[in-house]
This record gives C-alpha cells, structure tokens and sequence, in this order.
C-alpha cells in the first residue's frame, strides 16, 4: 500500500514538473515573439539617450509590456490549443507520445492566463505607466528607486480608489452582499472586479468586432494585387497602416511583420493577379456569413436549449467527444473563426475614431503609447474566449475563473448579446457590399469621369439604369 502511495505521488510530482516545464517553454516563445513585435515599433531614441536614469526606467517598462503582449497572445490561443488538443485525443487516443496533452495541463493553463492577465491588467502596466511618469518624491534622493517608490505610492492610492469603486457599486446593486468584511476582498471584491472587466471586454469586443470585419475586406485588398491594377511606380509606402498593422498581427503567428515588397506585387503572375483577390474576397465573405449563421444557430438554441447558455467547466474530460458536430473538420473552421474574430476585433478597433490616434507606427511609438496598446490588446484577448463561448462559435466551455463570471449566468444579457452582434454584423456587411457594388456600377458605367462638382452619391438610381441600357443597346 505504501509503494502504491508512493508511485501515486511520484507520478504527480512527475506531472506537475512537465506541465510546468511545457508551461514554462510556450510562455518563453511568446515573450520572445511579442519582445521583437515591441522592439519593432518603439521608438528607439527613448532607450538610447544620454540619462542612465530614463534609459532603464524605459527599459524596466518595455520588459512589463512585453510581459503583457505576451499573455494577450496566450489569451488569444486559449481556446484554439484547447479544442486542437481535443481533437488530437480522440484522433490518437492510446499514442505514448500523447500522454503529456491531457486536461490538467490544458486547465492550468486557462488559470495562468487569467491570473497573468489580471495581474498585468491591475497591477503591472498601471505600475508600468506611473513608473515612466515619476521622478521621485520632493527632497529625497535621485534614483531608480526613488521612481519605485513614489509608483508604488501611486499604485497602492489607485488600488484603494478602485476597490471603493467596487464596493459602491456592490452596494448600489447588493445591498445586502456589500456589508461584507474586507476579510472577503479575495473571496468576492476581487472577482466582482474582474467580472466587470471581462464584461467591458467583451462590449468593447461587440462594437469593435462588426466594424472590423467590414474593414477587413479594405484592408486585405490593399494586401493583395487586384486585376488589371497597374503598380508601376509605386513605392513600398503603399500599404496603409492598417495593412500594416494586420501583417504584424498575422507575423504574431506565423512569421514576424512580414511585408509584401512592392517588386513582388509588380511581378505577380496573371493567376496571382485575376484568381489570389477574388479567391480572398469570397473566403473573407464565406468566413464572416458563417460567423453570423453560427450566432443565428446560437441564438435559437438559447430559446429552446438551456445547454447553450456558457457556463464554467470544472475537469475537462478531453478525448472524449469533439466540440463540434462536423468533428475533426467542425473544430478546425472553430478555431479559424475564433482567430478571424480576433484579428477583425483589432483591426476595428484600432480603425475606430476613438481610438485610430492608439495605432503604432514603426520605430515611432512612444512608451505611452506602447503602454496603452499593451492593455488594450489584453483587454480585447482576454475577453475573446467568453465572447466566443457566449456567441456559439464553439461549444468548448469556460475553464477556471472564466466560467466564474456573473454575468454569464443572465439569460436576458447572453440573449440580447447574439441579437445585437448579429444585427451589427449583418449591417456592416450589407453596407459594404452595397457601397461596393455601387461603386462598381459607378466605374463601369464611366460616371466616375463625371465632374468633382457632382456628388456621386446623389447620381439617382434611375440615371445608372439608364447609362446601362444605353450601352447595352
């Protein structure tokens, strides 16, 4: 009895170490990658000037963002390592080379990533920004450490104010619960906070998330080479920020701020220039109609199947069954729908007018900036599993902390969610392929050469009917 209790720990100690070593690499390669993505954008005059000082506050700060990219990229992989990882269960379920891939890792994991994520979210970056703005308490000594210490200051005052916020709010929305002791601020103050975060999150989410997936057919046209456009003598400069921004994104996964040189675009082939743009359209078309079909499909399951509402999920039983009625080829669309969602977040994010002043330029980004785009984007992925859960893009449900959410359980907000996001959807896409088509119809009937004085968006209906028919007969 005593080796069975022996091997048993053995075997858990053994497990414990591999989860963490696995842990410990995957989160290395995304700082690695997000530390290059920084390092690409900020301005280099800041880190290298003539005061030690500011040189290492500077550098201190770009390390904690770095940090903070880095867990917003691991947010945004949460959910696509998950259902990829059920899958691979089930498609080799006794391979020994498998058996590090099982629900504890997959769910220490999810419990990392919230805990970084808000760690990074209330602790980290506002310490980040108050430590670059600080210069030391009047009368005390000069010194990193007398910027640490009036940051710290700053920070703990924040920290107080917040949860005065929060235990307001409490007490405006439950009485009866804000009598609690501060004996409870772990227990129930900390998560009513990160509670409403992830519902801001998720409202910044649904109003950036449309308006991004109706730019994301601009953006990716700038990308490519359209028929019969002629690119002689243009410069590399060509592509848009937003592009550019887009390519950086792409570059997180795949490769790194990977840009098209125009030479290429010149020499592209007739097939790259008359089927690669058509092809793109139509599969950004399909991709954004299937993202809507799906939150159609969510939103009768709601009326009619109390299953469907999100909910947390304590032990995932991976390997048992696919998240996806279409198995294997269901969970793979799943998470390119789930990526697609993301990148069309952030391109409509940072397309807002709000928000259009937050978007990085190369080698001339402030750290301000860089500390603002750090929390932005953990804002937006750390939100990205509750919205993909509460829309039905997949039928993974929320691990740890992030089932623990309160407003996941309310029918009325979960329902009136898909409705709103569908809607919005529907409209920014119809109204782009509208613009679209007119625009198309205003060139091929050559009223583009009408002059500037005349809007062309006043021409009337009847006048491009009629400049039809005249050309056709």
């Amino acid at each position: 009895m005593e080796a069975d209790d022996v091997s048993v720990r053995e075997q858990l100690f053994h497990n414990r170490v591999r989860e963490t070593i696995i842990c410990v690499l995957l989160f290395t390669c995304l700082y690695i990658v997000s530390y290059l993505i920084l390092t690409h954008f900020k301005k280099t005059a800041e880190f290298v000037t003539d005061d030690i000082e500011d040189a290492t506050v500077n550098k201190i700060a770009l390390w904690l963002c770095t940090f903070t990219l880095s867990v917003a990229v691991c947010a945004v992989l949460l959910l696509p390592i998950s259902i990829l990882s059920n899958e691979v269960l089930l498609t080799f379920p006794q391979s020994y080379y498998m058996q590090w891939l099982n629900g504890s890792l997959i769910h220490g994991l999810w419990n990392l990533v919230f805990l970084f994520s808000n760690l990074s979210l209330v602790f980290l970056m506002p310490f980040a920004y108050f430590f670059t703005e600080s210069e030391g308490f009047a009368g005390s000594k000069k010194g990193v450490m007398a910027r640490v210490y009036e940051a710290v200051v700053l920070l703990l005052l924040l920290a107080l104010l917040v949860l005065g916020i929060v235990w307001v709010a409490s007490a405006l929305l439950h009485d009866n619960i804000a009598r609690k002791s501060l004996y409870d601020l772990w227990e129930y103050y900390l998560p009513y906070l990160y509670s409403g975060i992830s519902l801001f999150g998720v409202l910044l989410l649904l109003l950036c998330t449309p308006f991004g997936l109706s730019r994301m057919f601009s953006v990716t046209g700038s990308l490519l080479v359209k028929p019969r456009t002629a690119l002689c003598g243009v410069s590399p400069t060509v592509i848009t920020l937003h592009s550019h921004l887009l390519l950086s994104l792409i570059g997180c996964c795949c490769f790194f701020l990977f840009v098209f040189p125009a030479e290429m675009r010149r020499k592209a082939s007739p097939w790259q220039r008359n089927l690669g743009y058509p092809l793109a359209m139509l599969m950004l078309l399909a991709l954004t109609v299937m993202c809507v079909l799906m939150v159609c499909f969510n939103v009768l399951e709601l009326l009619l199947d109390e299953t469907a509402m999100p909910r947390g999920m304590e032990d995932p039983h991976l390997g048992m069954a696919s998240f996806s009625m279409f198995g294997s080829l269901g969970a793979a669309v799943q998470v390119v729908l789930i990526l697609y969602l993301m990148v069309s977040s952030v391109v409509g994010f940072y397309s807002s007018p709000l928000f259009t002043s937050l978007l990085p330029r190369a080698q001339d980004t402030n750290l301000t900036q860089i500390i603002a785009n750090c929390v932005s984007l953990l804002i937006l992925s750390s939100a990205l599993p509750v919205f993909s859960r509460t829309l039905g893009i997949t039928r993974f449900d929320l691990l740890g902390d992030f089932g623990r959410y309160n407003w996941l359980g309310n029918f009325y907000i979960v329902f009136l969610y898909n409705m709103l996001f569908a809607g919005l959807t529907s409209a920014s896409l119809i109204k782009t392929v509208t613009w679209a088509v007119q625009r198309e119809l205003i060139r091929a009937f050559g009223l583009h050469r009408l002059p500037l004085t005349v809007s062309r968006s006043t021409v009337p209906f009847r006048l491009l009917l009629a400049s039809g028919l005249s050309k056709i007969q």
